[in-house]
């Protein structure tokens, strides 16, 4: 993982800023996806009549900014709280029943998705394509360029997944190539339907009403030829959500071990369960977070807190790399990344635009956590973890 990496070529001080860094983007972006849970959840209680009180369905602050915050009138997103509770319960239980759910989850999730794409891609008409990037309105960020690369930190939140694949690496039985194998499957795989549902929820509705928690829904709704894909959809995305937010609360919780077993955190955190052999005490604790932050805070606001988070972690994996290849460059490697004085630099440099171009209030609470996290690891960790845990070195 992106912890792993820093701990072992940039020592104790950067890697506790880029787990503290982890634990806020498998955090935040779980309760993103429950907040987004929701919405479908709520829209297929509607298609059976049952009109859920608004008040309990969201969330009581808007707003992304530092300026344009503001209360909703509403009471709590309640469904995306119980919802987090539910996952914790689950991952307290064990990894082997945790993954036969996740796995049944995926495929049903996946199954929809290809179905949409291959009923919807019929419908899908030019004209609302166009313009393919709409002109700037001389605010950066709304439009133009400058919002594609705004909309690119915010999407980046769809990949902070492949994390979750490394953080796991200790317990699959042969990671050195199957994490590796894995990430470029995974990355392949998600990049193609991610685009190809682009596609078609922008093809045959205006994306300017897509800004809902529903969009599938909602787009596929106002269209006489699949409304029947509504329902369908909604048990998908209510089904593939919760294994979106499954992983990423599994990557915190493994993440939140990890910290504590190198000495970051309190020895209790890295405790199991003497039964079903999970770090339960940090799970609950993380869980219990999660719920709060899921059923308080408004979903564009989390979207963009976990990537400014996921992307500081790739920076930090695209600089052990070469960190790596410099202190130890005959030193096996099962999987060795082509090219990389190119592309290491070519990551720094993306990742970093992207993360300029999220918002000043993003920034903010950047700042926050990270002092909140240095006033830990200055009260606790950088007296009981190492300065180096692992030794790199040249093993030729």
């Amino acid at each position: 993982s992106a912890y792993t990496y820093t701990y072992a070529t940039m020592g104790r001080t950067m890697a506790w800023f880029i787990g503290w860094n982890m634990v806020l983007e498998f955090g935040v972006s779980a309760s993103t996806v429950a907040a987004g849970w929701s919405g479908y959840f709520l829209n297929l209680l509607h298609s059976f009549g049952i009109n859920y009180p608004a008040a309990w369905a969201n969330a009581p602050i808007a707003g992304t900014g530092i300026s344009d915050m503001h209360l909703t009138g509403a009471i709590v997103n309640l469904p995306a709280g119980l919802i987090m509770l539910v996952i914790t319960a689950i991952l307290v239980v064990g990894i082997s029943e945790s993954a036969r759910f996740n796995a049944a989850m995926v495929v049903l999730k996946v199954t929809i998705i290809a179905v949409v794409i291959l009923f919807g891609l019929p419908y899908v008409h030019a004209s609302n394509l166009e313009p393919f990037i709409p002109p700037n309105t001389g605010t950066w960020g709304h439009y133009g360029w400058s919002g594609v690369l705004a909309a690119s930190g915010t999407v980046f939140f769809a990949y902070v997944g492949f994390e979750t694949v490394s953080v796991a690496a200790q317990e699959t039985r042969n990671p050195e190539r199957d994490v590796s194998i894995s990430i470029l499957a995974a990355l392949a795989v998600c990049t193609l339907l991610y685009i190809l549902m682009s596609v078609v929820l922008i093809g045959i509705i205006d994306y300017h009403l897509l800004d809902v928690p529903d969009p599938v829904s909602f787009a596929l709704e106002r269209h006489p030829d699949l409304k029947w894909l509504v329902f369908p959809v909604n048990i998908a995305a209510i089904a593939g959500l919760i294994s979106v937010a499954f992983g990423s609360m599994y990557g915190q919780s493994r993440v939140f071990y990890g910290m504590a077993r190198d000495g970051f955190l309190p020895p209790a955190f890295a405790r199991v369960h003497p039964k079903f052999r999970t770090p339960h005490l940090c799970t609950i604790i993380i869980g219990v977070i999660g719920a709060v932050i899921a059923a308080i805070f408004p979903l564009d606001l989390l979207a963009d807190l976990v990537s400014i988070g996921t992307l500081m972690a790739f920076i930090s994996v695209c600089v052990g790399i070469l960190i790596l290849r410099k202190t130890a460059p005959t030193r096996q490697r099962k999987f060795r990344t082509p090219w990389v004085w190119a592309v290491a630099p070519a990551g720094i440099i993306t990742c970093g635009v992207m993360m300029f171009s999220l918002s000043n209030g993003t920034w903010w609470r950047l700042v926050i956590w990270t002092a909140i996290g240095f006033l830990i690891y200055f009260a606790y960790g950088i007296r009981h973890a190492a300065p180096s845990k692992w030794s790199v070195t040249d093993e030729s």
